[in-house]
């Protein structure tokens, strides 16, 4: 009994071999070289748009969530210390301009609840919405102290100030703490995303490059197999990926120049004055709960100045409305303390809490004023340079995609007449 070879295995053999004895020949070579020119460059060009693609996700992403939710968790802390200051301030009044200054308290409560929900809106992750969680309830029990406080303190009661120290300890050892991991995460979200729209997009670069350097070694190849110097529809490929690469680097050099400045003028600076708002309010509330305390202020003393030298710090060296108004605080807060330890309590008191331009009160919303304002038009910046960036990168996938095809259509179009010669 003998057994034979299916004759599918046959022709697959073959075929396999006529194959290896068409590339062997001169129209082999010239297909096996349009092939591979055209597939290189389409690789190339698919690759380059999706990375470039994802630039531009990550500029929306940027735009439409990551900074709206560091700004949210920048406004809740900054909302959280101006709780605790407004608080000490009202329980000081003892009832002397207690409406405003209670207005002022319950108006800071409305725009850290306000804050908490854009956070929350806006959290996509489990951290952030539990963090976020804590510090509601956290909030509620800081309130409740801060009730107890004022109710102790309109009967004359001397334990209001205790409730209020016990408020004042719990904004600043688990409410802030809690705001600044959330704002601190955000921030960092931003500069991340920063950073990945002014990359390059490095693997479709190295990919448009192997592409040259096909269509460089299909031309020597061709050279020597048909004696022509020049391929038309190569060197249109050439100038068309030579074309993608430029365009590329001119794109993403432009959008990390924005970038960069949307970093230095915007994230850096937005972090610092968000930093600096912090300590004017802690400061504030460090003023305030000296007098409450009604006893040695040297400790108060020291934490007041220790968030006053770190301000200063924030703000730099240059000049500013922020930084004059500092400079006219701490005067405001040397007079109060001057009377204070002359014995004259109503006096500090009311150097502390009235709304005399010369008061501690009015010297500090100033300061806060022009740190809010310069928080929103460095926020502006930031925004402005980021979506120029975008833009520099919006022409990209489309443009690489369109350059790419037409180099591999003319990679084809300039071969097949060789390719006919054969025929």
């Amino acid at each position: 009994m003998t057994t034979t070879t299916p004759a599918p295995t046959l022709g697959r053999r073959a075929y396999f071999a006529w194959l290896r004895r068409f590339a062997r020949t001169t129209p082999g070579i010239v297909v096996l070289i349009a092939l591979v020119v055209a597939a290189s460059c389409m690789i190339a060009g698919v690759v380059c748009a999706r990375q470039l693609d994802d630039r531009i996700a990550r500029h929306r992403e940027v735009l439409n969530r990551s900074e709206p939710l560091a700004y949210a968790a920048q406004n809740m802390y900054a909302a959280l210390s101006a709780i605790d200051a407004a608080a000490a301030t009202a329980f000081l009044s003892s009832g002397m301009q207690t409406p405003p200054m209670r207005a002022r308290y319950q108006q800071a409560l409305a725009g850290a609840a306000s804050a908490l929900a854009d956070a929350t809106a806006g959290a996509t992750d489990a951290d952030t919405r539990t963090a976020v969680a804590e510090i509601s309830v956290q909030l509620a029990t800081y309130t409740g102290l801060v009730e107890s406080a004022r109710a102790n303190n309109l009967q004359g009661g001397p334990i209001g100030s205790a409730y209020l120290r016990e408020a004042s300890s719990l904004m600043h050892n688990k409410l802030r703490p809690g705001a600044e991991r959330i704002y601190t995460r955000n921030l960092g979200a931003v500069l991340d995303g920063q950073r990945a729209v002014g990359s390059a997009p490095t693997t479709g670069l190295v990919l448009l490059g192997v592409a040259l350097a096909a269509i460089g070694a299909g031309s020597v190849i061709l050279l020597a197999r048909t004696n022509r110097q020049f391929n038309l529809g190569l060197v249109v490929a050439v100038t068309l990926v030579l074309v993608a690469i430029a365009s590329i680097l001119a794109a993403t050099r432009v959008a990390s120049g924005d970038i960069e400045r949307a970093r230095v003028e915007g994230a850096a600076r937005f972090e610092q004055l968000a930093k600096a708002r912090i300590l004017a309010q802690q400061a504030r509330t460090d003023e305030t709960l000296e007098l409450i305390s009604r006893g040695d202020i040297a400790a108060g003393e020291k934490s007041f100045y220790g968030h006053i030298d770190e301000l200063v710090a924030q703000l730099g060296t240059g000049p500013s409305t922020a930084g004059e108004g500092v400079q006219n605080w701490i005067a405001g807060h040397r007079k109060q303390v001057e009377v204070y330890l002359r014995g004259d309590y109503p006096a500090a008191v009311a150097q502390a809490i009235a709304i005399d331009p010369d008061g501690s009160a009015a010297k500090f919303a100033i300061v806060e004023t022009s740190l809010r304002d310069e928080i929103e038009q460095t926020r502006a910046s930031l925004r402005d340079r980021v979506s120029q960036a975008g833009r520099a990168l919006s022409w990209g996938p489309t443009g690489v995609l369109v350059l790419m095809a037409v180099a591999a259509s003319a990679t084809v179009g300039g071969l097949w007449p060789r390719l006919k010669e054969f025929l």
